[in-house]
């Protein structure tokens, strides 16, 4: 894209109230289709009695169910291409959590129940029991959907496979090694190694091939467990399961990466092959006063990544997603500019939210956006 400062959002965006009972089946009271009929007339939603008629239904059909995700999706496109957006994908409207959505559809997981991750959010914990199989497609028709949907440039967010490995209880590979390897550390590490690098090749891989016969272009593999284990160790698996997923693969790769360490991540970054982005966390580490320079004590990790020799792009947050506060375009701008003194080359920046916007209401989410877009606007004004 040779648009300077391209916007772009991450992934998530809350699941409206008719959305999730919608697809339950259950009954819906007529604020929350009201929810629905005002913000379809707002973003210029055709035919949005079709949804509502729907919504009132007592009893709703497979079919029903599968049109209340498309609907969401489609809410969900309309509302980041009124935003402004340059690159987006359907606020993950298909998928019922990042973890979970991917674990359900492969073989070889049984879920043992709900933990606490982020703030007051839970997920599904699995266990391995067997070796992983690819079963059927996880994202390949919510993408066809997207781009379907919008003529802006698609950017499927994809669960990474460290990420799914860190945060499943490895109970196959465990197992398997018990009686091979007798000391504790190395056969704990062993079994990861196998676990993960059997999930890319058995069914990361083949997704993303799926997916780039389907049209995709751009995939963000989102790594939110990268440097929860520091050790070198770890880094390095981590470094070596990234490769390994995108190696030979025709496409644009880029990392999300979030609410981490990134001392220890800029130290490995140079070592991503074909990884065009680092879409990273900032704002959420900054303060909220405006101007350039020592006032942006939330970017200075970035030259970090520099020093340590990273040549690629930055999906650099600007937007803090765990705060109902309201950056303003000039506040945005601000962030912008300074980032790009420490970077030196403002082609290398992509204006992006720290991370989804699951856990803030709508309307809070499209201020929000509305704003980055904005500021990304003033900060080219500054550099014309």
């Amino acid at each position: 894209m040779n648009k300077l400062f391209p916007t772009q959002e991450i992934g998530s965006l809350a699941k409206p109230t008719w959305r999730v009972k919608g697809y339950r089946g259950e009954p819906l009271s007529e604020s929350e289709i009201f929810e629905a009929l005002s913000w379809g007339k707002r973003l210029g939603i055709k035919d949005i009695d079709e949804l509502v008629k729907i919504l009132r239904n007592r009893e709703r059909t497979l079919r029903d169910r599968r049109a209340i995700l498309e609907w969401s999706a489609k809410f969900a496109i309309r509302f980041f291409e009124n935003a402004g957006l340059d690159m987006l994908f359907d606020g993950e409207q298909w998928r019922s959590e990042m973890y979970e959505h991917v674990i359900r559809n492969i073989e070889g997981f049984k879920f043992l129940g709900y933990v606490k991750s982020f703030d007051y959010r839970y997920f599904n914990k699995a266990a391995c029991i067997s070796k992983p199989k690819f079963t059927k497609s996880f994202y390949v028709e919510e993408f066809i959907f997207t781009r379907k949907n919008t003529d802006r440039e698609v950017k499927v967010p994809f669960t990474g496979p460290y990420t799914l490995v860190d945060w499943t209880f490895n109970e196959y590979y465990e197992k398997k090694l018990s009686g091979k390897i007798k000391d504790f550390k190395r056969r704990k590490l062993e079994a990861r190694k196998e676990f993960l690098f059997d999930l890319v090749k058995e069914v990361i891989r083949s997704e993303i091939n799926k997916l780039i016969d389907a049209g995709a272009k751009w995939i963000q593999i989102d790594e939110p467990a990268a440097t929860t284990n520091p050790a070198a160790e770890e880094m390095e698996l981590f470094v070596e399961a990234f490769n390994e997923t995108v190696r030979g693969l025709n496409c644009t790769f880029s990392l999300h990466n979030c609410y981490s360490n990134y001392e220890i991540l800029a130290k490995y970054a140079p070592e991503l092959r074909n990884c065009s982005q680092l879409a990273l966390e900032f704002a959420n580490r900054d303060n909220r006063q405006t101007g350039i320079g020592e006032v942006r004590i939330g970017y200075k990790e970035l030259k970090l990544f520099e020093d340590y020799g990273f040549k690629g792009k930055y999906g650099l947050g600007v937007i803090d997603v765990h705060t109902d506060f309201v950056e303003s375009p000039e506040l945005v701008r601000d962030r912008i500019l300074s980032a790009t003194k420490i970077i030196k080359d403002p082609s290398r920046i992509f204006v992006s939210t720290d991370c989804g916007l699951r856990t803030r209401t709508w309307d809070v989410s499209f201020a929000k956006l509305k704003n980055m877009v904005l500021g990304a606007e003033l900060a080219r004004k500054v550099l014309s």
